[in-house]
C-alpha cells in the first residue's frame, strides 16, 4: 500500500477511509464518512496499555499478535468488499502508526490494494484546525432567524433541497442547541466532529457568492462555533421568519413528541429538562407546566414552554441585532419558502446568483 498525506486524499471520491483504531476512538471523533474495522476492541486496546506500561513494549507486541491472528481473515473481507464497491480503501489510525501499517501489511501479503493516510487521524485533525478559517465564507451570508418552533431548520433544508447553498450547524453538532436539542438525534457531537463536518460543508460550498444559514448561539449542544463564523453575523443580511402560535406548537409536536412518545424514557428525559430550566421561570408557571406534563398533555406543555421561557429568552436575545431586514411568514412552509427564494432572487445581483 502506498502512504499518502491528507491533502491527496481529502474529499476524493475515490477513496473510502478505514478507521482500524478501536470502537471507542473511532465514536469519540473520526473523518467523516469512514467505516470503523478495528484491529482491537476497547477492552484489548486497554489491556495491551496495560501490558506496555507494566512489562515493556516486547510483552505488548506478542499479546497484540495473539489477539490480531484469528481477525485477519475478517480484516481482509472488510477491504475486499470496499474494493468490490469501487472505492479504494484509505486506511488510518492515531497517528499512522503501527495499526494501520499491520493492516496494510496483511493486505499486501493478499494482494489487495489500498492508501495509508500518513500521520493518521492526528494529521486530519491538524488539516482542519489549519484551514477552517475566514476564507471559506463568502461576503454575503443571510441569516435566518424565528421564534422556537416557527419552523427554521424546515425552511433551510427546504432550501437546500432547492439548490440554495446553505449550512446547517445544526446538524453538524447533532443538536438543536437547547435543553431539549438532543431529542431525535442521541449522542451530541464533539468539536472535532463539528470541526470536521463544518470544514467539510464549508469547502464544498467555497466558491458559491453567499450562504444561507440560521442564526445559532455560541455554543450548540457540546460544540462551539468558531469566532470567524460569529464575526461573520455582523455583516451578514439577517431575515426573521413568522409563524403563528398553533402552528409552531405543532411543529414542535411533531417533531420532539410524536416520534418518541411511546419510547419508555421520553417523559422521564422531558421532566429532566423541565428541572433544568424551571429556576429560570416563576413558580406559578413551572407547576403549570410540571401539571401538563403529569397529565400527558404535551401540546398544552409545549404551548406553556414557549410562552413562559423559549419566547421571552429570544426577544432577549433578539436585541443583539439591530435590524431584521425582512419579515416572511411560514406558517404555511411552501408558501413562505417561495417568498423567501423571491427575495433573494432579487436582493442577489444576478452575476452573483448565476457566477
Amino acid at each position: 500500500m502506498r502512504d499518502l498525506p491528507i491533502e491527496e486524499i481529502f474529499l476524493n471520491k475515490a477513496y473510502q477511509y478505514v478507521d482500524v483504531r478501536a470502537p471507542k476512538e473511532f465514536n469519540e471523533a473520526r473523518i467523516p464518512g469512514a467505516v470503523n474495522l478495528p484491529l482491537f476492541s476497547d477492552e484489548e486496546r486497554a489491556e495491551i496499555g496495560i501490558l506496555y506500561t507494566n512489562k515493556g513494549p516486547e510483552a505488548a507486541k506478542w499479546r497484540a499478535m495473539e489477539m490480531v491472528s484469528p481477525k485477519i481473515p475478517h480484516l481482509m473481507e472488510g477491504l475486499r468488499k470496499i474494493i468490490r464497491s469501487g472505492k479504494e480503501p484509505a486506511l488510518y489510525c492515531w497517528r499512522g502508526g503501527m495499526r494501520s501499517k499491520a493492516v496494510a501489511t496483511f493486505a499486501g501479503l493478499v494482494g489487495l490494494s489500498g492508501v495509508r493516510l500518513i500521520g493518521g487521524y492526528r494529521a486530519y485533525r491538524q488539516y482542519i484546525l489549519e484551514h477552517l478559517n475566514e476564507s471559506l465564507i463568502p461576503d454575503h451570508l443571510f441569516y435566518l432567524h424565528g421564534l422556537t418552533g416557527v419552523g427554521k431548520t424546515k425552511v433551510l433544508l427546504a432550501l437546500q433541497e432547492k439548490g440554495w447553498p446553505t449550512v446547517d450547524l445544526e446538524a453538524f453538532a447533532n443538536h438543536r442547541g437547547s435543553v431539549f436539542g438532543n431529542f431525535g438525534y442521541g449522542e451530541a457531537y464533539n468539536q472535532k466532529m463539528f470541526d470536521s463536518l463544518l470544514y467539510e460543508r464549508l469547502f464544498t460550498l467555497k466558491g458559491s457568492p453567499f450562504l444561507i444559514l440560521e442564526a445559532e448561539s455560541r455554543r450548540i449542544g457540546k460544540a462551539t462555533q468558531p469566532d470567524f463564523l460569529l464575526a461573520a453575523r455582523e455583516k451578514g443580511v439577517h431575515l426573521l421568519l413568522t409563524a403563528d402560535l398553533e402552528t409552531r406548537v405543532t411543529r414542535l409536536y411533531e417533531e420532539y413528541v410524536e416520534p418518541y412518545l411511546s419510547h419508555r424514557d421520553f417523559k422521564p428525559r422531558v421532566e429532566h429538562a423541565l428541572t433544568l430550566i424551571a429556576k429560570r421561570i416563576s413558580p406559578a408557571a413551572a407547576k403549570e407546566m410540571a401539571d401538563a406534563l403529569n397529565r400527558e398533555d404535551y401540546p398544552s406543555f409545549i404551548r406553556l414552554l414557549l410562552l413562559y421561557y423559549y419566547d421571552p429568552m429570544y426577544r432577549h436575545k433578539q436585541q443583539e441585532y439591530e435590524s431584521l431586514y425582512r419579515e416572511f411568514d411560514v406558517t404555511d412552509l411552501e408558501k413562505g419558502v417561495g417568498e423567501l427564494e423571491s427575495y433573494l432572487n432579487s436582493e442577489i445581483p444576478e452575476p452573483l446568483l448565476h457566477p
